[in-house]
């Protein structure tokens, strides 16, 4: 199995933001990036120290969301200063990682 250096970004942002619609579009229509994906928090907190939770409770509007995509190196910058030029996105982390091709499948 053959494998291929890549950038794996994580975007933090909050439901309330109403950001992860705009940035999904983009990263697909405009940066068009080999995949991302969306999750949805059930609990957390931020700098301010605010606890935002679904429980039944304390229902949250404002959850935390995760959009995670992965590309190569070069793609993954070239992504990244354009978002920086679009959106206000203050939590961004990123790592380099391998995907790991199988024979029949061709890199990014």
């Amino acid at each position: 199995m053959a494998s291929q250096s890549v950038t794996v970004v994580r975007i933090y942002v909050r439901e309330g933001e109403h950001a992860v619609v705009k940035l999904m579009k983009f990263l697909q229509n405009e940066a068009k990036v080999a995949g991302a994906t969306v999750l949805r928090g059930t609990s957390g907190f931020g700098a301010d120290g605010k606890t935002h939770t679904s429980s039944l409770l304390a229902l949250s509007l404002d959850l935390p969301e995760i959009v995670e995509f992965y590309d190569t190196p070069e793609r993954v910058d070239a992504v990244l200063t354009l978002l920086e030029d679009k959106m206000s996105l203050p939590h961004i982390i990123s790592w380099p990682a391998f995907v790991h091709l199988p024979p029949t499948t061709k890199a990014l």
